[in-house]
């Protein structure tokens, strides 16, 4: 059986940025990072909404991958329609990974370019698959990792809560492994440090 024998969370605002846009939650078995999209308006009431959305939600994580993705949904309701309700905050949107450390697995749930790391023994494993313009060209053949790190396009995502009226949640189980370590993060970071 598994349980979390630790936890660290920290938000900086960095060196690039004035504000800082991320929110998390790191409540036993539920972690969370957001990061509110960059350049739009609102971006961390966005990422703080996601959050809070995971927060208050009730505690069934019978079928974890499910519960993961409607939380998600549920998130990107609240900001679309908020969005839409008040100018103020009109384009939010904000990126999202959740992780849930269940008996034996840990549920991955996923939407834009942060990300979910596990060290395993000695080795780091990228759970999580970016929603960028770059990373799709990567997929594609038609970028190298490379040239990604330096193109101008970098930031774009093609994916986020709030934005659209829906929006497609990724998620992935993993057999878990005494020892395992997790780290859950925004761009901020793998932006300015190579894995």
């Amino acid at each position: 059986m598994l349980r979390v024998a630790e936890h660290y969370a920290i938000t900086d605002t960095g060196r690039q940025r004035r504000a800082n846009e991320d929110s998390m939650l790191a409540r036993s078995p539920l972690f969370v990072v957001a990061d509110g999209m960059g350049g739009a308006q609102a971006g961390e009431v966005a990422s703080r909404l996601a959050v809070e959305t995971f927060g208050e939600a009730g505690e069934d994580f019978s079928d974890p991958e499910q519960a993961l993705a409607a939380r998600a949904q549920a998130a990107n309701t609240r900001i679309h329609d908020l969005s839409h309700d008040d100018p103020a905050h009109a384009g939010m949107g904000t990126t999202m990974t959740a992780v849930y450390v269940g008996e034996e697995e840990v549920t991955v749930a996923h939407v834009g370019d942060s990300r979910a790391y596990c060290m395993r023994d000695g080795e780091l494993l990228r759970l999580t698959d970016d929603h960028s313009l770059v990373d799709e060209l990567i997929r594609q053949g038609r970028l190298t990792p490379e040239e990604a790190e330096e193109h101008p396009q970098r930031s774009i995502i093609t994916r986020a809560l709030g934005p659209e009226p829906s929006v497609e949640v990724d998620t992935r189980t993993f057999k878990a492994r005494p020892g395992d370590v997790y780290l859950l993060c925004s761009d901020g970071l793998t932006s300015m440090i190579s894995e």
